[in-house]
Formats: structure tokens, C-alpha cells, sequence
């Protein structure tokens, strides 16, 4: 992503995020206004939960901000991280506000209220339901085009708001209507879906600042446009690493002929990694080199029965850089080994064992690779 594409999705971000703030600010002072007039604790706690969610708008504004700082010496890979974590605090935020909002509706169960439900607060609440549902559309919509966690919860957040609005205008109706009291058993099925809701945005948050595998589609434009160039054989071991969003840096190993130059390679690489930035806005820290045979017809043939061999065993997804060396009587390539493995170790060997069997004069040098990506 370049400099100005970050600048505008940074504005993007913060200006939802005051339209946010500025309707949650005002949906709460009419909610806590209402909900002590009618000693109403759904009203009340659904003003409380609207200060919640103001507050993760500020915390995506924040979060923004510092993730926008430029690398430095101690931060070389950039601040983009910081959005995870302002991700993560919006999720204990909602964790937060639905385990409080439980606490005081078991409360009401045990000693409850008598309701008072009037004519106006049931508008409120009734355009706060509309309110909450565009506003969390709105948020979540913008928070997808520009790849934003936090944007994203909020917006989902706000959905859950609508629901709690929704459901204190049928406790209302069910106490009107047939006088039966159901608000607080209403607040307590909410509040699970709350709390369920704030684990799962935690748990795909964590996930992410763990480090996930790299996005197929992604993977695929990287490979083709490497893959583009007629010195390029065969394009293999992609590995991106996610330092915010839209912000990666990796590394890609390439198969070229054995006829190339160092000046020729060199040439190659540069231009690889321009076209993929200019590209795909990922950056290649380090482009490793596969060579093949081109002058030994025996290579060719050597090279087919290996692959018979490797491609025998189900779990071996891929064998790649295969060079033969007869002067040093050295064989070396790469399989990628599936995780549904039961024991990778085990499937490696066994590779090898056979490959040393069709060949018991040569040395082999063969390294076990990681299917860091789908495609």
C-alpha cells in the first residue's frame, strides 16, 4: 500500500469513527434519560452499552493514529500492528459490556422492578433500533472496504445494540399487553450473544497477531506476476508476513536456468521485486534462487523418476529445485510435506529412503518445506 492509498484509509477510518462517536454519545443521553424516568434497567444498560461503544470509536481513532507512525529504528517493520490491539481492547470491550449486562439482568430476576413503560421512551427506543442498524451497516461496510478489524467490531457491535433496543421494545410490549415481565430474561439471552460474540471478535483477533497463512488470492497475483517472466521456471516457498493491515513483506524462491549470469540474475531479481510492489503492494525482502539442469538430457529423466518417486507418498504436495549434480555426485530438491501429516519427520524420510535407493552413489540434499500458503 503506498503512502497516500494509507493516508486516505486512515481518513476513512477516523471519520467513521467520529460519526460513530457522535451518534453513540447522543443515543446515550436519550437512553439514560429514558431509562431513568421509567426505571427501565434495559433502557439503562442499553445507554451504558452506547458509552461502550463511543469509547471503541475512540479507541480506533487512537489505534489509527499510532499504527499510521512511520518505522524507525527500533520499529523497522512499521507501527501497523497497533491495529490488532486496538482490535483486541474494542473485543474485551464488548466482552466487558455483555458480562456486566448479564450481571444486572440476573439482578432483576431475583428482586425485580416495575416498569414504567410511556408513550415516548418507546420512540426512542424504537429510533434507536433504527439508528444502531444504519450506523452499524455504515460501520462495518467502510471498516471491510478498508480492512479494518476495528471498524469491523464496531460495526458488528453496534448491530448487537440493535438487537438489545429491539428486544426492550418486546419486553415492552409483552408487560403492555399481557402484563407479563420477560425484560430481564430478555437482557440475560442478550447478554450471552454479547459475550459470545466479543470471544469470537478476541479469538479472530489473536489469531491474526499470531500470524495466519497468507491469503490465497493474494498468494496467487504474487506467483503470477513472478511467474510471468520467461526466465522464471517455476515460482515456490512464498512466505508473507502481515505487519497491519494491507502491509506485507516476504520472501519467494524462483527456479532459473543453470545458463544464467550473475549480472543476468541480478537484473531479474531487481526487476521481480519492483513489479511485485508496484503490483500486489507487498514487498520482497529476499528472492532465493533454484537452478535446473539445461545441459544434461540424463538430468531430465533423472528428474521424473525422482518426482515418480517423491509424488508416490499422499501427504508430499509438491517437490521442487531439483538439480542434479553428476561432477559431485550430489542430488538436492524440496518437498513440501501436507500438516495432515501424521508424522512429517516420518514422511521426509521415507521420501529419501526411496529416492536413495534408485540412486545409492549420489549424496542427497534435500529440504522439507512448509505449505505457508494455499496456492
Amino acid at each position: 500500500m503506498t503512502l497516500n492509498d494509507n493516508t486516505g484509509r486512515n481518513a476513512r477510518i477516523i471519520r467513521t469513527s467520529v460519526i460513530g462517536i457522535i451518534s453513540n454519545v447522543l443515543l446515550a443521553a436519550f437512553k439514560a434519560a429514558v431509562g431513568l424516568t421509567v426505571s427501565s434497567v434495559a433502557i439503562i444498560m442499553d445507554a451504558v452499552n452506547n458509552i461502550s461503544d463511543a469509547a471503541s470509536s475512540v479507541i480506533t481513532i487512537i489505534g489509527t493514529k499510532l499504527a499510521g507512525k512511520e518505522a524507525d529504528r527500533k520499529h523497522p517493520f512499521g507501527y501497523g500492528r497497533i491495529e490488532y490491539l486496538s482490535a483486541m481492547i474494542i473485543a474485551l470491550l464488548v466482552l466487558y459490556a455483555g458480562i456486566t449486562a448479564f450481571v444486572e439482568s440476573v439482578k432483576k430476576i431475583i428482586a425485580p422492578d416495575t416498569p414504567d413503560y410511556g408513550t415516548a421512551s418507546l420512540v426512542i427506543v424504537a429510533a434507536a433500533v433504527f439508528v444502531k442498524v444504519i450506523l452499524g451497516r455504515y460501520v462495518k461496510k467502510v471498516g471491510m472496504e478498508v480492512n479494518s478489524d476495528s471498524l469491523i467490531n464496531s460495526g458488528d457491535d453496534a448491530m448487537l445494540d440493535s438487537v438489545i433496543s429491539a428486544s426492550t421494545l418486546a419486553a415492552a410490549a409483552a408487560y403492555l399487553l399481557f402484563g407479563i415481565r420477560v425484560e430481564a430474561y430478555l437482557g440475560c439471552l442478550i447478554a450471552v450473544v454479547i459475550v459470545k460474540s466479543g470471544f469470537d471478535m478476541l479469538k479472530e483477533t489473536l489469531s491474526k497477531i499470531l500470524g495466519e497463512r497468507a491469503d490465497a488470492d493474494l498468494a496467487r497475483k504474487i506467483k503470477t506476476t513472478i511467474a510471468a517472466y520467461p526466465e522464471v521456471n517455476g515460482v515456490y516457498d512464498l512466505v508473507l508476513h502481515n505487519y497491519g493491515p494491507d502491509s506485507y513483506n516476504g520472501s519467494v524462491h524462483i527456479e532459473v536456468p543453470d545458463t544464467l549470469s550473475a549480472d543476468d540474475l541480478d537484473k531479474l531479481l531487481r526487476r521481480i521485486q519492483v513489479k511485485v510492489y508496484e503490483e500486489n503492494d507487498v514487498i520482497l525482502t529476499a528472492i532465493g534462487v533454484y537452478s535446473y539442469n539445461t545441459k544434461d538430457p540424463d538430468a531430465v529423466r533423472a528428474r521424473e523418476c525422482v518426482s515418480k518417486i517423491v509424488t508416490e507418498n499422499p501427504n508430499v504436495l509438491q517437490m521442487h529445485g531439483f538439480y542434479i549434480d553428476k561432477a559431485e555426485k550430489t542430488i538436492r530438491f524440496d518437498i513440501v510435506v501436507s500438516f495432515d501429516a501424521g508424522d512429517r519427520k516420518a514422511v521426509y524420510d521415507n521420501v529419501c529412503a526411496g529416492v536413495r535407493a534408485l540412486y545409492p552413489d549420489y549424496t542427497l540434499q534435500v529440504a522439507m518445506d512448509t505449505d505457508f500458503t494455499d496456492a
